[in-house]
């Protein structure tokens, strides 16, 4: 799901960043004050738990793969807007570090997992559980329904952005200049592996660990619960120290990550520009696109963007190291400690503005 360089027009790319921006905006002035206190360390915690599920790769319908994201339980915890932030967090850090996800795309990713994913993820959950008590098996069913209807919000937009490329940006002769196929393609390939595999797997992760909040940290689920009854004493946890369980089930979730390569084949929609003159990887592409051929030469504006960045390590795979695995787990650990160096530093800069 996450569009890489050269599969959206610039103008696509810019639309789709000026309509994330407002909602980045709001969530700095919503949460400025918040952001000086235990909010630092939720945002951090969830943007690097979202950041190792997305490495967990599972096979979809058809041959291509795909991941939860975490969005949900994100949503649920934090509230929509700190969601935001904290799933942009992840989103960046991927395409510039580890090119997942383009630099050009950044705006639209943000906007249909970040913004729209967090968005639909809260309203769903609010709705469904309503005002049940923290420990309800209601809010359960509603974190998984959540989970469950934001990833696949977020892949249904992705689809109509890929859908839309070859009918408003083509060449002369009606050549595709970016993504190649039309929506009647896009749909069902996005939202058939969505809808299955990958959406149960996002509805898993949201209610698995809303139930297990339940029992640990069950304060952690009040801001998105105001009419639920306060059954249980004791304030929502506050400091980097109060979150030392969920960073403890993120380091095991992170020495698990080389289990995440183990699907083969990639993502639909992020092919290399190499793929499309590849009678192999041609044969595969038109096997997860309604045995539709994709052009037989990558598109003219797609071959140009897609070298638009670099990442120092792409694919999740350290150039000095041999060991695929090995490469993908440390990959994952140079994440996650750059995400907790953000949030250090934003604890530090929002401590020097008390101040």
């Amino acid at each position: 799901m996450h569009i890489p360089d050269g599969y959206l027009s610039p103008s696509t790319c810019v639309t789709l960043f000026a309509g994330a921006a407002p909602f980045w905006y709001t969530s700095l002035r919503k949460l400025k004050r918040a952001l000086n206190t235990r909010m630092i360390p939720l945002i951090s915690v969830f943007a690097a738990l979202s950041f190792i599920i997305m490495m967990f790769n599972l096979p979809l319908p058809g041959g291509t793969t795909g991941h939860a994201m975490g969005i949900g339980i994100a949503a649920i915890v934090l509230g929509p807007w700190a969601s935001i932030l904290a799933i942009t967090m992840a989103i960046v850090i991927q395409a510039v570090f580890f090119g997942d996800g383009g630099i050009t795309a950044i705006g639209a990713n943000c906007f249909n997992m970040a913004v729209a994913g967090s968005l639909a993820a809260y309203a769903i959950y609010r709705l469904t559980a309503g005002n049940a008590p923290l420990d309800s098996r209601r809010r359960v069913f509603a974190a998984g329904l959540a989970g469950y209807g934001a990833i696949n919000i977020s892949a249904l937009l992705a689809a109509i952005e890929f859908g839309l490329q070859p009918m408003l940006f083509h060449d002369a002769a009606g050549a595709p200049l970016y993504a190649p196929y039309p929506l009647r393609i896009t749909i069902p390939a996005m939202m058939i592996g969505h809808l299955t595999v990958a959406g149960l797997a996002e509805m898993v992760v949201a209610a698995g660990v809303v139930a297990w909040l339940q029992k640990s940290e069950p304060q952690l689920l009040r801001a998105t619960a105001p009419g639920a009854p306060n059954e249980r004493n004791g304030a929502a946890p506050d400091g980097w120290k109060s979150t030392r369980p969920l960073w403890a089930a993120l380091a095991i979730l992170l020495v698990l990550t080389p289990f995440g390569i183990l699907a083969a084949g990639s993502a639909w929609g992020e092919w290399l520009p190499q793929d499309f003159s590849n009678a192999q990887a041609r044969s595969a592409i038109a096997a997860v696109s309604g045995s539709e051929q994709p052009p037989a030469q990558a598109p003219e504006g797609l071959n140009r963007l897609a070298t638009f960045w670099t990442a120092p390590m792409p694919g999740y795979a350290p150039a000095f190291l041999r060991n695929e695995k090995l490469g993908y787990m440390l990959s994952a650990m140079a994440g996650t400690g750059l995400i907790i160096l953000l949030g250090l530093g934003a604890g530090q800069l929002a401590k020097g503005q008390r101040e």
